[in-house]
């Protein structure tokens, strides 16, 4: 009988790859999704296939699973600035309120649970590389703390369900991930200046350029998580590329890849944006034998393409969801 595993946040840019994952690899799928962030269009592939299912649900209502459930994949949550600085509560509630319930469903299935948490709870760290015993530098009060100590408190949710009820759980931190699926408008470095790239538009620096990243393409995340889940590990795992490179350089990058004169503008520096980001990755290369495959270089060209698919409807909206209606929950 196959095994069965509940992904939220399905509709979401990792949650996609995650559900064609699992499927290939002979699982049923509850796919998990309010839509706030999320899109449809990344599943719509998969709806008529008999080993996916999909809830439109909010996890932070109380979730009931009927049926056995082998393992529990928690990625619903905003992820990128304009979201978690624009639904902040619905950033908190998703990592406090919404692990709660799938603790408590995997407890009551004796399901095995991943949460997906960030380099983003290292905040902007005072040690680089960032490895997984640094406890991290996070302004609490600040603009981005609803997602940083929202994945914090995650973590220690996550961990303490592991301690006092001995259930089984694997924490990722994912450090900055690219390809296929990302929403062109959601504010993150890639799809920001590939589209400004694509629009003609001159690309936007915060500060002046020289603060670094570290870029992943989507198909070593996702194998990454895969082997997370399934390996005997329940402490934090970074996984992410450790290719550093300074957002300068990345744009210069950028303009040479999309073929255009575009030129670089700055712009004052968001509060608390952390200023180094780069993952030391010996501890998932020791426990599950994985590191990154893709090069930038290889990861940029299929990451391109798809964008310059887009229809212009897309390409030119300013943004990827209207959040109105969410504010004050």
């Amino acid at each position: 009988m196959s095994k069965k595993i509940l992904i939220t946040g399905a509709a979401g840019f990792l949650g996609s790859h995650l559900c064609d994952r699992f499927i290939k690899e002979g699982y049923q799928v509850i796919g998990m999704d309010n839509l706030i962030t999320g899109d449809m269009k990344n599943i719509d592939h998969l709806l008529k296939r008999d080993e996916f299912e999909f809830f439109h649900y909010d996890v932070t209502n109380f979730i009931h699973v009927a049926g056995k459930l082998d393992y529990i994949l928690h990625f619903a949550s905003p992820a990128s600035p304009i979201d978690y600085l624009k639904i902040p509560i619905q950033t908190l509630k998703v990592s406090s309120i919404g692990i709660f319930h799938l603790l408590g469903l995997a407890k009551e299935k004796n399901a095995r649970i991943l949460i997906a948490s960030t380099s983003e709870v290292y905040g902007d760290p005072l040690v680089h590389p960032q490895s997984e015993d640094y406890y991290g530098n996070v302004n609490t009060i600040g603009p981005r703390g609803v997602y940083d100590e929202a994945k914090r408190f995650q973590e220690s949710m996550t961990m303490a369900y592991h301690r006092f009820h001995g259930l089984e759980t694997r924490i990722a931190r994912i450090f900055n991930t690219y390809g296929p699926r990302m929403c062109l408008n959601d504010g993150r470095v890639i799809p920001a200046f590939i589209g400004q790239a694509l629009r003609g538009e001159d690309l936007t620096v915060f500060g002046d350029g020289s603060q670094t990243r570290s870029f992943c393409y989507v198909d070593d995340q996702i194998e990454g998580i895969y082997r997370l889940l399934l390996s005997d590990y329940s402490e934090p795992v970074n996984i992410g590329n450790p290719d550093e490179i300074t957002i300068k350089q990345f744009a210069e990058e950028i303009i040479k890849l999309t073929n255009s004169n575009q030129k670089i503008i700055y712009k004052s520096l968001p509060e608390d944006d952390p200023l180094k980001r780069q993952p030391d990755i010996t501890r998932a290369k020791e426990i599950l034998g994985w590191e990154p495959k893709v090069s930038r270089s290889d990861g940029m060209k299929i990451s391109y393409d798809y964008f310059k698919s887009l229809s212009q409807e897309e390409l030119f909206k300013s943004e990827h969801k209207d959040f109105s209606k969410h504010i004050k929950r």
